[in-house]
């Protein structure tokens, strides 16, 4: 039944990819965290230790925190704390089913998307129009296999710095055909 669990990616990056900078969002977009908010409550969530520091409240409330790093001792307060790729996200699956919620969510950071984009179903994307001096990427590779299914532009105004565009992309069906889902 896990199996029905999907496994997304959730994150914001600029032209070039750049998804932030010492640690923190290199961008001010009240609209997008609130759409990161919507999308993610209530379902466990997966990150690596450097986003889980860089949060400014831990654990994200409402959300399972799942931390996944090479330090086997490390301590995440509140949070499931997992070295391996694959028992982070059976577990979260798991957590998942057991809530009775259809996802869970990857949010960062550059190496745990690099890990988790061959096993997700589902992307949700949000393009910024800037290009912004960053020092950590979400690459484009590996979107080609997937569709974009729904699209919603936001302007700059008072309220967020930049214009930007989510998008939400589901793995091409002939994909998920390949990779014997």
């Amino acid at each position: 039944m896990s199996q029905n669990v999907k496994l997304a990616l959730i994150v914001a990056r600029d032209r070039k990819g750049a998804i932030g900078k010492d640690g923190t969002l290199p961008w001010s977009l009240p609209d997008d965290l609130q759409l990161f908010k919507k999308v993610t409550l209530g379902k466990p969530i997966i990150m690596g230790r450097k986003t889980w520091e860089s949060l400014p409240r831990k654990p994200l409330p409402g959300r399972q925190n799942i931390v996944l790093t090479r330090h086997w001792d490390y301590a995440a307060p509140e949070a499931r704390v997992y070295s391996n790729m694959n028992a982070a996200t059976a577990a979260a699956r798991a957590m998942a089913q057991k809530a009775g919620v259809d996802e869970v969510f990857v949010i960062g950071g550059q190496s745990l998307f690099e890990k988790a984009m061959p096993l997700a179903d589902r992307l949700y994307i949000t393009e910024v129009d800037a290009d912004v001096d960053g020092d950590v990427f979400f690459s484009a590779d590996g979107i080609s296999n997937f569709t974009a299914v729904s699209e919603t532009a936001f302007p700059a105004d008072d309220r967020n710095q930049y214009a930007f565009t989510h998008r939400i992309y589901e793995r091409a069906a002939d994909e998920v055909v390949r990779r014997g889902k």
